[in-house]
């Protein structure tokens, strides 16, 4: 058990001192060349004065461009799009890199606890997931956060509009008062107009990035204003409006459903902590639950019929507002 122990340790390190050398290594050999250019440069600006020089920014390389190449050419543009929406400075290659990882050792560990190689399968396939679902978390976090700052964002435009400023500088004024995710997103959409994408696209990119109710409404009347003309700050007063007493709305439902919600979380985590302590307190009792072939059934059926609760639990509290 201690040499098996060991011999996880000492692979995992060698897999994870591999992934760092292959992820950071480029990345600061990249970071020596640009700094080195830079040096010489400026040494070159310092003998020539009246030289003008115009440096063009771009996007940090990836640390596996090769992988991130190959994702986005045979998994499509999903991860890409959750990537960019969870606002998380990753690549596609990386979270597939991280997610064979978490598969390969997870898989390893419940084979040292469960010795049964179908637990360490469902075990690995399910850590494969673990990158993903961290995403998506920060995805939600992310989304949660900019539907909270978005009405003061159509405030400060419609505040804007009425001092005078046109809707293309009114939207520059957010991406620069307003923090990120508002200030972020609308930067991007303002300079995309700036460069010469018309408004329309660029508002319509808006709604792509954060796919939200309220900033599909937004998109929709500003589009219509253009079209039909109108108050078009009167507009926005009214958008903040509705979407603030659906925020109130949201709350309270969030706060009648509370007790489901934990329910859902005890039923879900307490078979696992009770097996958990059960192995410590009774080491040959929960032995035997993994041996015997009625034993391994009953576990099976359990994760499932908890997996199905909990799913349904969570249908039943989700209320749309």
């Amino acid at each position: 058990m201690v040499l098996a122990i060991l011999v996880f340790l000492v692979v995992s390190g060698a897999v994870v001192g591999a992934y760092v050398a292959l992820t950071r290594l480029p990345g600061f050999m990249a970071g020596r060349q640009l700094e080195q250019r830079l040096k010489d440069l400026s040494e070159f600006e310092a003998e020539s004065p009246g030289a003008t020089t115009v440096l063009l920014s771009q996007a940090p390389a990836s640390a596996l461009p090769g992988m991130d190449r190959l994702i986005k050419t045979s998994a499509g543009s999903w991860l890409s799009t959750l990537i960019d929406q969870s606002g998380v400075a990753i690549g596609p290659g990386t979270v597939v890199m991280l997610s064979v990882l978490a598969g390969v050792g997870i898989g390893l560990v419940t084979l040292l606890f469960a010795p049964i190689w179908y637990f360490a399968v469902m075990a690995g396939a399910f850590g494969l997931t673990f990158p993903i679902l961290w995403l998506k978390i920060m995805r939600g976090k992310r989304m949660r956060k900019f539907e909270e700052q978005f009405p003061e964002a159509l405030d400060l435009l419609s505040r804007a509009i009425r001092a005078g400023h046109a809707f293309q500088s009114a939207m520059g004024m957010v991406a620069d008062e307003l923090p990120a995710p508002v200030g972020v997103e609308f930067k991007k959409s303002f300079e995309q107009q700036n460069y010469g994408l018309p408004l329309k696209d660029a508002l319509n990119g808006l709604s792509e990035r954060m796919p939200l109710m309220d900033v599909r409404f937004f998109v929709t009347a500003v589009a219509i204003q253009r079209e039909t003309g109108g108050n078009l700050a009167e507009i926005l007063d009214n958008l903040a409006h509705v979407v603030r007493e659906r925020f109130k709305i949201l709350r309270q439902v969030r706060v009648h459903t509370a007790h489901g919600r934990f329910t859902g979380y005890v039923l879900l985590g307490l078979p696992a902590a009770l097996a958990i302590a059960l192995m410590f307190i009774s080491p040959e009792h929960m032995k035997t639950l993994f041996t015997v072939k009625m034993g391994q059934t009953m576990v099976m059926g359990a994760i499932v019929m908890q997996t199905l609760g909990f799913v349904w639990i969570r249908n039943v509290i989700k209320i749309e507002v």
